[in-house]
């Protein structure tokens, strides 16, 4: 009955009314492995719910944002984190005429690749690995490997892009070191990313009392807003308003770029800069921070001694020790890796 409706590819009749810039999942490159199509889901459709059944996506409500383990209970996680990137991702999309699929599947598989206690992880991972560790990476290999017992979830190669290229450098948004993404859709994850962070993040660092709302810098508070609404609601309707020829409906042939207007990224520049000063690094010198550094130090250390004590799945996934070693490390939860710490070497916690 459901081969007769003929779903997915009403629905595939439907992106051909996007605009001509959006990204068209009867006509993604492809995956690794070649499928029959899903009789009532696209492409895209069908990528988003993988990763929303994976492991790692479970994973993401016990991993840190940016605090560790704090002690109230509406701090941000990057479970809440993803899908707040998510929401405003789709918003946008929708706005512009662009496909929400996409955006939805990128959006939602962007962090699983991230490691416990957040960027403090990342970092010590990063100083240990031979060639470094991107969680951006990391997040593509659990899609094209870890996950599915090895045989990965089989994603399209665009949400994979994606996937890939959403990270960003600490300095200036759209500035040389900004980086590509193949499709309108990734560029629209990649800046909402930023927007999701910078919001909750001032949030929490609120909370925990880091700051206040009077150590805001006043420029970007006149121009972007003084609350966490008003400050999303000015971003996204400037991305959309500076973003419209992506539409299509202005008859343009280039493809355009998703963009902000250069008040609003110079005060969303403005504002990041004063939280990675004024919140991310203090963060990083904290005490909690130090036991997290140390935690992923020992796990390290610990099982690139003993790799016949980690999983036995994980041999499936590298030949390379210290790649299972990382990918281990780095698909733990905060309390998971701490408690594995605690009980592989009692006498140094």
């Amino acid at each position: 009955m459901i081969q007769r409706l003929n779903i997915r590819e009403r629905i595939e009749e439907k992106e051909l009314q996007l605009s001509l810039f959006a990204a068209q999942s009867r006509l993604s490159k492809g995956r690794f492995r070649d499928e029959e199509p899903c009789a009532i889901r696209t492409a895209f459709q069908r990528d988003r719910d993988r990763i929303i059944h994976s492991k790692a996506f479970r994973r993401l409500k016990h991993k840190t944002q940016v605090f560790i383990a704090p002690l109230g209970d509406h701090y941000i996680t990057r479970l809440t984190h993803t899908l707040e990137v998510s929401q405003l991702a789709r918003t946008i999309a929708r706005s512009l005429n662009l496909n929400e699929d996409l955006v939805e599947a990128i959006s939602l598989g962007h962090d699983l690749g991230h490691t416990p206690f957040g960027h403090i992880g990342e970092d010590v991972l990063n100083d240990l690995c031979h060639g470094g560790f991107r969680h951006n990476k990391q997040s593509l290999r659990v899609v094209d490997i870890l996950e599915n017992d090895g045989k990965g979830l089989n994603l399209t190669w665009e949400v994979r892009d994606g996937i890939l290229n959403h990270s960003k450098p600490e300095d200036n948004m759209y500035g040389e070191n900004w980086g590509e993404v193949a499709t309108l859709e990734g560029e629209i994850c990649k800046i909402s990313d930023i927007i999701a962070y910078i919001n909750h993040d001032i949030g929490d660092a609120i909370r925990a009392g880091v700051i206040t709302e009077e150590d805001l810098p006043p420029s970007t508070m006149e121009i972007l807003g003084r609350s966490h609404g008003e400050r999303i609601n000015t971003m996204v309707c400037d991305i959309i308003e500076t973003s419209w020829a992506a539409t299509g409906l202005e008859g343009t042939k280039i493809k355009p770029a998703i963009k902000m207007s250069p008040e609003i990224l110079e005060a969303t520049n403005t504002l990041r800069l004063f939280l990675f000063e004024s919140v991310y690094k203090l963060q990083s010198r904290q005490h909690k921070s130090d036991m997290a550094r140390k935690v992923v130090r020992s796990l390290y250390e610990y099982f690139s001694l003993h790799p016949d004590e980690l999983p036995p799945e994980y041999i499936r996934y590298s030949d390379e020790i210290k790649i299972r070693v990382v990918d281990y490390i780095a698909g733990m939860t905060d309390q998971y890796a701490i408690n594995l710490a605690k009980k592989l070497s009692p006498t140094d916690n």
